[in-house]
């Protein structure tokens, strides 16, 4: 039912319409031709080279003939790598990892077949529902519409008469956003005026505010595109090429190829949570032995000369040996689950890890030592967590941070970390590069080991007395 007829030469070709991917040319389309009565088999003819390629690309059916590819990886260090696959088991991994892939034909030019591939994973959001409010009801108003309900950010769920019935859709969720075009939108581009398309969005996701201005965005960019050529006059394609795009940019986003959420959170959350469970276990633990008076067993250690370091460095060489397999699982096992990028060689995060554990351990052991309550850590947990994440500089830009609070994270051994283990996981820095980030968590460990022995004596010396 949802098969649409294109005659193409002397045949009748049929496409299952797909989602654009920012540009109307490039698809996920795909082509069949009727076979008997009912059946219907993909196009896979030398007469229909652009039509065989997309469906080649884009299904992975038995169908499709075995064909090779080369593909050329460039890594973060700049060095190609070349392999060759089948196109079937590439398109069958590339959907197994959760990918949507696009294509888009170019030319064909002396003999060679000229096209792109677009594939993006499901990290960002899209296909976010929105509604619109087209006052203009004019042709170049359905054609913006058209276009923006043909991106991958975005789809039209429904079309309102007024801004009262498409509130009632974001207020009961069935939308997160309202597109309105005004009245004089075709009247104001025929005279030649600048207009505008209002954007109302549901602020209670940010992404979905991304997803949508992003999308608008790039439609009228296009549109105006557009305009300039047809108002140019006659020109040659190159000229109106030049017109509409004087100055030819490519957006790259490094360390970051999706965009996505979770690539620049979640290592940031993970080097976080090492942190306060390890506040957690330890301050747990101590008020407990507190609360029970087992704190006392510690006096005739304190007598003896440097009796108490040895106790102190006991208990952290014991943490240090139940995180380090934990931090195998959490820094090393986890991204790869969610399949975020580990550029790191095997030995800069081992080496950065160490005194990243040191540091977070000396730091619980002093805290753990001045709580007076166990609850108290657990309020401590809750509360710093989201704070913490924002003054590492990772979720929030540090430049943007104010000087009073990079000084106040600088006390907590997490903001080292993240900073160190996004620029040795996620950007590949050599270990070199993570000096500054090892000196601090060194020095911190040092300190919160010396601030531990002395809270550990001072409570000593008050239930001696």
């Amino acid at each position: 039912a949802d098969l649409r007829t294109v005659r193409d030469l002397e045949d009748t070709l049929y496409t299952l319409p797909g989602k654009n991917y920012i540009l109307p040319t490039v698809t996920n389309t795909t082509y069949y031709r009727l076979s008997g009565k009912q059946d219907y088999v993909p196009v896979i003819d030398p007469k229909y080279p652009v039509q065989t390629i997309a469906n080649t690309m884009l299904l992975n059916c038995k169908s499709i003939p075995e064909s090779k590819m080369s593909i050329m990886m460039i890594a973060s260090d700049k060095q190609n790598e070349t392999a060759t696959v089948s196109v079937r088991q590439f398109m069958e991994f590339v959907k197994s990892q959760g990918c949507i892939p696009y294509f888009s034909f170019e030319e064909m030019k002396d003999g060679k077949f000229y096209g792109a591939m677009f594939i993006y994973n499901k990290e960002t959001i899209r296909e976010v529902p929105v509604a619109v409010v087209d006052n203009s009801r004019t042709k170049i108003s359905r054609e913006y519409l058209r276009r923006l309900d043909a991106t991958a950010d975005v789809q039209i769920v429904s079309h309102c008469a007024d801004m009262a019935e498409a509130r009632d859709l974001v207020r009961e969720r069935e939308a997160y956003g309202v597109v309105e075009i005004p009245a004089d939108f075709s009247k104001a581009l025929n005279r030649g005026k600048q207009t505008s398309v209002s954007i109302f969005v549901d602020m209670s996701g940010l992404l979905y505010y991304k997803a949508i201005l992003t999308s608008n965005t790039n439609v009228s960019l296009s549109m105006n595109a557009d305009i300039k050529a047809q108002r140019a006059g006659a020109t040659t394609a190159q000229q109106e090429a030049v017109s509409v795009q004087p100055i030819a940019y490519e957006e790259v986003s490094l360390f970051n190829p999706t965009n996505g959420f979770a690539s620049f959170l979640i290592p940031a959350v993970l080097i976080l949570l090492i942190q306060q469970t390890l506040i957690l276990g330890v301050g747990m633990a101590a008020g407990t032995a507190r609360e029970a008076g087992r704190l006392g067993r510690l006096l005739p250690a304190m007598e003896r000369r440097g009796g108490l370091m040895r106790i102190i460095l006991g208990k952290g060489a014991a943490y240090l040996l139940v995180y380090l397999p934990i931090s195998v699982y959490v820094l090393g096992i986890v991204p790869h689950l969610f399949r975020l990028n580990q550029l790191s060689n095997p030995w800069t995060l081992p080496l950065f890890v160490v005194p990243y554990l040191m540091a977070c351990i000396s730091f619980s052991l002093a805290l753990s030592a001045i709580l007076k309550h166990r609850e108290t850590v657990i309020l401590l947990v809750v509360f710093t967590s989201v704070p913490l994440l924002f003054i590492s500089g990772i979720s929030w830009p540090g430049s943007s941070i104010p000087d009073f609070w990079k000084y106040v994270s600088y006390i907590f051994p997490s903001t080292f970390g993240i900073n160190g283990f996004i620029k040795a996981n996620n950007m590949g820095a050599p270990l070199a590069y993570l000096r500054t980030e090892c000196t601090m968590l060194w020095l911190q460990a040092f300190l919160y080991f010396f601030v531990a022995v002395a809270m550990y004596r001072r409570n000593l010396m008050r239930i001696k007395d």
